[in-house]
């Protein structure tokens, strides 16, 4: 048996990142990393499921697939796993209605919600949005709520484009929950309900998984 062969011995799923694993994000839709469009291509040729899993809070699934698809990869929405319809669906189950501090690219995703008389925020990778007049905004609704609620999709450090590392949400999901004196729900990796929800999408339990 090949060594790969043996390492996936009684695995029935993989979950694989997207951002920094199969492509660099960055002008002109970003480069695919060495080898990640054949690897993903075997993959698929292969018995195991796959499930892709991303912390994308700049772009709606669909444009992300688009670009993964232009790269090269064999790659459907409906196999990615992303934060934003995550949160909606908390959103809807628990009658919230948030402030949205996030990017326009995946604002589409939030269409659906309703965003009338605020009772909790949700935060993303918000880019130039990151003002001090949107973060204050977002303070505000947290401070006049008797629970404030704040949503995170993620809480990543960095990440890395091809122009260099840009900051991530969390440094700013840290400012609120210091400014505020709370803690944020995350949505996203590494929420543990994040990847189940991945692993119940392909029908694979956590130990037949990599």
């Amino acid at each position: 048996m090949a060594p790969w062969g043996k390492r996936l011995a009684g695995v029935r799923g993989v979950l694989l990142d997207i951002s920094g694993v199969l492509y660099d994000s960055g002008a002109g839709g970003g480069t695919a990393i060495a080898g990640s469009v054949e690897a993903v291509a075997r993959l698929k040729r292969s018995r195991l499921k796959v499930r892709f899993c991303t912390n994308e809070s700049q772009k709606s699934r669909a444009e992300l697939v688009g670009q993964l698809r232009r790269l090269g990869f064999d790659i459907s929405e409906g196999e990615v796993t992303a934060p934003a319809p995550a949160a909606c669906q908390i959103l809807k189950e628990r009658g919230l209605r948030p402030y949205l501090l996030i990017h326009d690219g995946v604002r589409s995703e939030f269409d659906q919600i309703d965003t009338s008389n605020p009772n909790c925020v949700v935060i993303a990778d918000a880019g130039e949005s990151f003002s001090y007049q949107n973060m204050n905004n977002a303070f505000q609704v947290l401070m006049e709520l008797e629970k404030p609620v704040l949503i995170s999709l993620g809480k990543g450090r960095y990440y890395k484009e091809t122009s260099g590392l840009m900051l991530d949400v969390g440094p700013y999901m840290k400012a609120l929950e210091y400014a505020c004196g709370i803690k944020a729900e995350v949505v996203g990796k590494p929420s543990p309900e994040f990847f189940k929800s991945a692993l119940q999408a392909i029908g694979v339990e956590a130990h037949q998984a990599q």
